[in-house]
């Protein structure tokens, strides 16, 4: 470990916030829900973004620790259930990275105007994890600059659409025209029965908030970080629950909703937009390549911000024999560093793996987009990972204050109950339709992949907490018989 750390200010754990929290890729899907997408965001910040937020706030100074999540829930649920976090809030990672990998491909080829190959898909998605891994050898501290470059060119981008959008919307209206009370409200179709599509996007909202208890594992490089967690997540949810709606409104204003591409409908709609103001092709193409390339910048600084929280995590659970030992090792930055490498290997495995499984066999659709394929898995293992954190709060919480200098959610025991249980509902919820999007044969089958590769990835992580646990009786075993 060095002897003395970097620190960084509130303005730069605000735009850490910002950066971890907020993520570009994800807005077109949300927009995609349709004009109830707003009561949708509604429910979801009030639900769970606010207490989310202030849990996050509360547990990482009232037990601050670089060990984060997984110090949390050890110390209120157990080994077990903080092994099972540690397992898929690792898991995620990788898949993440393959997912944006791809991503990333995509967006470099629109920027140059190319048709991938499989030659330059394995060049680009290998570049960009080589990049991930070199960032992934700093603290945040270090790297905060990748950050605040990051939370910058986010707040650009997304309110560059949303205030074309406004403009739009006043000038010419919307390509998804509010017919109707029904079309604002959530689970309602236009004749008045259910509709079940926006639910299936709520795993993608909640996605779109969660990163908060990553700024508890940056104690060590705040300069007061029992005030600048809590500010910094505070002030972050607002300026992220802001930036999340502008962008969301001008997709929506532009592309009627059974057409917007999931991958591809932040740069279509600032085409569509841009059209419709006057601008002259040349300038399109312009702006239309600066924010393919502000888009690009934002892949690296997601995974960047994130990074470090996910590796200490990962480490302090090797430590306690959830991954091998050597998970455990530290670079002189105080970087779990085999993690970072691993991470990143598996990344490239998979990223290479669907590359030439999408080539071989072309007419696969799960194979079609990659994107999708790796992060669908990701979202699942993440947000199954959130859940024992909440019951972690409720059991903590009720121990009462630990540090008086630590940020306090001071409600009544009842209150704080249903801030812990309405995101555990949430989250389950959009679990299970993440996996089951439709209640149909059909849907189930087409998602078929995605349960299996859950259900894999379930198994492995029990299968790691009971090693772990022979591991730990095997110990005690040896220090009984030893005291004999």
């Amino acid at each position: 470990m060095p002897t003395k750390k970097p620190k960084f200010r509130l303005f730069s754990a605000v735009l850490a916030t910002v950066c971890i929290v907020l993520v570009i890729d994800a807005v077109a899907p949300t927009a995609a829900i349709g004009n109830s997408q707003y009561a949708w965001w509604i429910i979801m910040i009030l639900g769970f973004f606010i207490p989310y937020a202030l849990i996050s706030a509360e547990l990482g100074t009232q037990y601050p620790s670089e060990g984060g999540m997984y110090t949390w829930v050890k110390k209120a649920l157990g080994k077990k259930w903080a092994g099972r976090v540690a397992w898929f809030y690792w898991v995620n990672f990788p898949l993440w990275i393959a997912s944006l990998a791809d991503l990333a491909t995509t967006l470099l080829m629109t920027i140059l105007g190319m048709e991938p190959t499989i030659v330059t898909a394995l060049v680009i998605e290998l570049g960009y994890i080589a990049l991930i891994t070199i960032l992934g050898q700093l603290r945040i501290s270090q790297s905060a600059w990748v950050a605040n470059l990051g939370a910058i060119v986010k707040f650009i981008t997304l309110a560059g659409i949303g205030a074309l959008g406004i403009y739009v919307f006043a000038k010419h209206g919307s390509a998804n025209p509010i017919e109707s009370f029904h079309d604002l409200l959530p689970l309602v179709s236009a004749e008045g029965g259910i509709d079940w599509t926006g639910v299936s996007f709520v795993s993608l909202i909640i996605f779109n908030m969660l990163g908060f208890e990553v700024v508890g594992t940056f104690i060590d490089d705040m300069d007061k970080p029992k005030k600048q967690i809590p500010q910094a997540i505070i002030l972050g949810a607002v300026l992220i629950a802001l930036f999340y709606i502008l962008p969301s409104f001008g997709i929506g204003v532009a592309v009627p909703v059974e057409e917007i591409a999931t991958n591809s409908g932040l740069l279509d709609s600032y085409q569509i937009l841009l059209e419709t103001v006057g601008l002259s092709a040349s300038a399109i193409s312009a702006v239309i390549t600066v924010v393919a390339c502000f888009f690009l910048y934002t892949l690296v600084a997601n995974i960047s911000s994130w990074q470090f929280g996910v590796y200490s995590v990962t480490a302090y659970a090797a430590k306690d024999g959830i991954f091998p030992k050597s998970w455990a090792k530290t670079n002189k930055n105080g970087v779990a560093t085999t993690v970072s490498m691993w991470t990143s290997i598996v990344a490239a495995v998979l990223s290479v793996a669907g590359i030439i499984l999408a080539y071989v066999f072309p007419d696969f659709e799960v194979l079609n987009n990659m994107f999708w394929a790796f992060f669908d898995l990701s979202l699942f293992c993440l947000l199954i990972g959130y859940i024992p954190m909440f019951f972690a709060f409720m059991k903590l919480h009720k121990k009462g204050v630990q540090d008086k200098n630590g940020y306090w959610i001071n409600a009544g025991s009842i209150l704080c109950g249903i801030m812990g249980i309405i995101p555990v509902i949430m989250l389950i919820i959009s679990l299970f339709f993440t996996l089951i999007p439709e209640f149909s044969i059909e849907a189930i089958m087409d998602n078929m992949t995605l349960i299996i590769s859950s259900v894999v990835c379930v198994i492995i992580g029990e299968v790691l907490v009971m090693n772990m646990t022979r591991k730990d009786n095997a110990r005690k075993a040896l220090r009984r018989a030893n005291r004999r």
